[in-house]
């Protein structure tokens, strides 16, 4: 928790230095017990820059490539990352995502699964509905605005630009005894949807004022 806590005030200490972070509406946050922390996607910064929404520790999946680099696997995994496969459905990730949850930790889980492009938060995956409807926690969507520009895929060298984090409201699973039909959890992940293009949206306003 140490080791976590010192990554985690260098990486603040940088993200504030060189591109003026800010987050809104921290208030909304669960203020104990596990959820599931649901940004948009349009840097590999923005698992840096989700961490930082809460002074709690935090997980997350991280592409398992980013372990290739030691130094970069050691700040990760510092800020409580841990490996998915994302050729296909990574068992194992689910477990230890599904374990964190369990375990009263928060997880950050990207709906867009990957890096997209522009304006429109759109072909969502289930992950986030499914691990928030089988542990029944509560899913914050996030809005980043900004990291697009600094770090766009693709990318070598970050710019200097300014990002904002708009923490929306929490969105509670549907809850049910016993199995939970696969309608729910893509109704679920359509509820996300609107949510999260929301605080995005909230996101790229602000940063444009």
């Amino acid at each position: 928790m140490i080791g976590y806590r010192v990554v985690r005030g260098i990486v603040f200490a940088v993200s504030k230095a060189l591109w003026r972070i800010r987050v809104v509406g921290q208030d909304r946050l669960p203020r104990t017990g596990p959820y599931i922390l649901a940004p948009s996607h349009r840097s590999n910064l923005d698992s840096f820059f989700a961490a930082l929404v809460t002074k709690r520790r935090v997980r997350f999946m991280a592409k398992r490539e980013i372990w290739k680099s030691k130094l970069l696997g050691r700040i990760v995994g510092g800020l409580g990352a841990f490996p998915v496969d994302r050729g296909g459905v990574d068992r194992v990730a689910l477990r230890t995502a599904g374990a964190c949850l369990d375990g009263g930790e928060p997880l950050v889980v990207f709906p867009e699964g990957t890096r997209r492009f522009g304006p429109l938060i759109e072909d969502l995956h289930d992950g986030a509905a499914y691990l928030a409807t089988h542990h029944g926690v509560p899913v914050v969507p996030i809005g980043i605005a900004g990291s697009e520009e600094i770090l766009a895929k693709g990318a070598k060298l970050p710019k200097l630009k300014p990002v904002l984090l708009v923490i929306g409201e929490p969105l509670e699973p549907p809850r049910r005894e016993g199995p939970i039909p696969r309608s729910e959890v893509k109704g679920f992940t359509a509820e996300l949807a609107v949510s999260l293009q929301k605080a995005f949206d909230e996101a790229r306003a602000m940063q444009e004022r």
